[in-house]
């Protein structure tokens, strides 16, 4: 497994326009927010749902990357969770379909490059991880985010 070290250098290096930043820390939370949303819908066996799943499975390898990130980035999903489940479901569509337009608004536009995640799809895990370490700078990153 990679150190989380380097896949925030190599997610960065997709990421370096100022323009492409601000869109992907629009968009990624929105595209959280309402993926957890949209699947909070989808009752596995009561009362578990794939929302619940997909935090529990993605805590389990952020815990593996960095324990610290890992448990702020628990208590942003749970948050979400609530927040998502609670809002329409075409709001969840809407707000999803637009978090990924500003995503590709940012590479295409801004960065000239295709996403980090078409290489490799372990970026989509890490990119919510590297907005949330702007936000709460646990890991000393080498190109600034």
């Amino acid at each position: 497994m990679q150190r989380i070290e380097s896949l925030f250098a190599d997610y960065a290096s997709y990421h370096r326009t100022k323009g492409n930043k601000i869109f992907h820390r629009l968009g990624i939370p929105m595209i959280v927010l309402t993926s957890i949303g949209m699947l909070a819908r989808v009752s596995l066996l009561a009362p578990v749902d794939a929302a619940m799943v997909l935090i529990a499975l993605a805590f389990a390898y952020y815990v593996m990357l960095e324990w610290r990130l890992a448990i702020a980035m628990l208590a942003v999903t749970i948050a979400f969770y609530f927040l998502g489940r609670a809002m329409p479901f075409w709001l969840n569509v809407a707000l999803f379909v637009l978090g990924w337009i500003f995503q590709f608004i940012g590479h295409s536009v801004y960065e000239h490059r295709q996403p980090a995640f078409v290489r490799n799809l372990v970026h989509l895990l890490v990119g919510p991880l590297w907005i949330l370490n702007d936000v709460v700078p646990v890991v000393k990153q080498t190109s600034a985010a």
